[in-house]
């Protein structure tokens, strides 16, 4: 009974060992893919017709102002005003009538100088995948720039390069807040193993397509 123990629990180590591994190896993959990819400078950008901001609350769950959602807004409004593109799409979570990102999204975009008609509203990016590839398949661009936190920017590359887009990334602010940081980068290392299985193993489409909107 001891030896079976002492066997089971070196078969734990060691696949614990060899999963760990293999997260490390596709965090690495995902960040030696994109990292080139990705600009601080506006001006530096490659000019496209055509952003996407990656969608988030606009609001944390107790009620405060989301660090994320404000860098985001403000860096996609940054690009706009700089001339680097023509278009926004805001893509994000519009699951039901109660949480609406993309209406939030581009409601600060406007006060933040972007007009109205540059923006277009995506109500079906409940995940990061799905933004990506929605805006190839139903909005008709394979050449954009994505907007977020330069961990998010990572992964979100990684996908649209799987997927064959010329893609580049404008990379929001952070939060000062190194616990906020640290806690979203913790679950972003396994959502990157989830995405190269997504997109070299199991193919994973989008929840929702629907009719084209080209833009």
């Amino acid at each position: 009974m001891r030896k079976r123990l002492i066997k089971i629990l070196k078969f734990s180590v060691y696949a614990g060992l060899f999963a760990g591994m293999l997260l490390l190896l596709t965090n690495m993959w995902v960040n030696a893919r994109s990292n080139r990819f990705i600009y601080e400078d506006p001006a530096k950008v490659p000019a496209n017709r055509v952003a996407m901001v990656l969608g988030t609350s606009a609001h944390t769950a107790n009620g405060f102002q989301n660090l994320f959602f404000k860098y985001r807004m403000e860096a996609a409004a940054e690009l706009y005003h700089q001339g680097k593109v023509k278009k926004i799409i805001v893509s994000g979570d519009n699951g039901d009538k109660s949480y609406d990102e993309p209406n939030a999204m581009r409601d600060a975009l406007v006060k933040l100088g972007v007009p109205f008609r540059a923006v277009v509203l995506d109500y079906a990016g409940f995940r990061t995948l799905d933004s990506v590839v929605r805006t190839r398949d139903i909005f008709g661009q394979d050449e954009f720039v994505i907007i977020s936190q330069k961990f998010h920017l990572q992964r979100a590359i990684f996908i649209a390069r799987s997927k064959g887009m010329t893609v580049s990334g404008f990379r929001a602010k952070d939060p000062a807040l190194r616990s906020t940081r640290m806690k979203v980068q913790v679950r972003e290392f396994f959502a990157r193993a989830k995405a190269v299985l997504d997109c070299y193993i199991l193919g994973t489409q989008p929840r929702f397509l629907g009719e084209k909107e080209v833009i």
